[in-house]
C-alpha cells in the first residue's frame, strides 16, 4: 500500500527543526509516495530553502500547498487533505523525528487488518537533541482501550498517526480551532465507530522544550479544550464525570505556578 505523508510548515518554525523533520520523513525505510507540504501563509527564505534543497535532491516526492494567508493548524491540515492522493495518510509535524521504521510499521498493520482506520504510538520526548530524552508520552494500544482512555485523555500523539482519508473526510476533517484540532479529531473519529491501534514501539521523537508549559498556561487552550470536551459529553461520548474530572484538571493546571505543573506533568501524567 502506497501512503502520503501530510506536512504543515509556517513562518515561525525553526528551520533547522524543519530540515530534521521533512528528511526523517524522506528517509523512511518505506519511502513516501509523496509529501503533501503545507505552507500555512508566508514562509521565510529560510524555509523555503530547505524545500527546495530537500526538493532537488528527491525529485517528484515533494508536493507544496502554498496557502496565501495563515490559516491555523487545522485548517491548513484540512487543505492539504485534500490534496493527498492515498489513502493512507503519514501525519508529521515540522520539529519532531520520526524513526525510519516508523511508516513500514505502520502501513504493515493496515495491510493485515483492512478494518484499521488510525494506528499511532508511543513517543519519547526530547530537548535539543534527539538522544537527549526527557520523558515519554504513554498511548492505550487496543481499540477498546483507546475507545476507553479518549473519553478523558487523548489516545493518540498527533504527529505519529497514520490515518484513512476517507474516515478523516467522513466526520469533517480537523475542526476550525486554533488548539487542540487533534483532541476534536479523535473524538469525531471514535465516535463515528472508527477502529484504531498504537504500536508499543517508540517510532517518533517528540521536540519537548520549557516554552511547552507556558504554552499550556494559556487561556484559549483552557477554554478551547473544556469546549471540545463539553461538546463530546452532549453527544454521549463521554459521562458528565469524565467531562468535570478533566475541566477541573485543565482549570488547575492553567491556574498552578509553572513550577508546580512541570512537578505534575513529569510525575503523574507522562508515566
Amino acid at each position: 500500500m502506497e501512503y502520503s505523508v501530510l506536512m504543515t510548515v509556517y513562518g515561525k518554525d525553526n528551520p533547522e527543526y524543519f530540515k530534521k523533520a521533512l528528511l526523517s520523513m524522506v528517509k523512511q525505510t518505506k519511502i513516501p509516495d509523496e509529501i503533501v507540504l503545507v505552507k500555512d501563509g508566508p514562509v521565510p527564505d529560510e524555509i523555503q530553502s530547505v524545500i527546495d534543497q530537500i526538493g532537488l535532491k528527491y525529485q517528484n516526492l515533494i508536493n507544496q500547498v502554498s496557502l496565501p494567508v495563515n490559516k491555523g493548524l487545522g485548517l491548513a491540515l484540512n487543505e492539504g487533505i485534500k490534496v493527498c492522493r492515498n489513502e493512507l495518510i503519514a501525519r508529521m509535524d515540522s520539529d519532531d523525528i520520526s524513526l525510519p521504521m516508523r511508516c513500514e510499521k505502520q502501513v504493515a498493520e493496515f495491510e493485515k487488518n483492512p478494518h484499521l482506520d488510525i494506528i499511532g504510538c508511543p513517543v519519547i520526548e526530547f530537548v535539543g537533541e534527539p538522544n537527549n530524552k526527557v520523558g515519554k508520552r504513554n498511548v492505550p494500544l487496543t481499540n477498546e482501550a483507546i475507545h476507553k482512555y479518549a473519553r478523558k485523555r487523548d489516545p493518540f500523539n498527533h504527529p505519529s498517526v497514520m490515518y484513512r482519508k476517507s474516515k478523516v473526510e467522513a466526520v469533517g476533517g480537523y475542526g476550525d480551532l486554533r488548539k487542540n484540532q487533534d483532541t476534536d479529531l479523535w473524538i469525531k473519529m471514535l465516535s463515528a465507530g472508527d477502529v484504531g491501534m498504537n504500536l508499543s514501539e517508540y517510532l517518533l521523537r517528540f521536540r519537548f522544550d520549557q516554552g511547552t508549559y507556558k504554552k499550556r498556561k494559556n487561556w484559549l487552550n483552557t477554554k478551547l479544550l473544556i469546549q471540545i470536551r463539553w461538546r463530546a459529553f452532549r453527544t454521549g461520548f463521554c459521562s458528565f464525570f469524565d467531562f468535570a474530572e478533566v475541566g477541573i484538571m485543565q482549570m488547575g493546571i492553567y491556574l498552578m505556578p509553572i513550577k508546580f505543573q512541570e512537578f505534575v506533568y513529569q510525575k503523574f501524567l507522562r508515566r
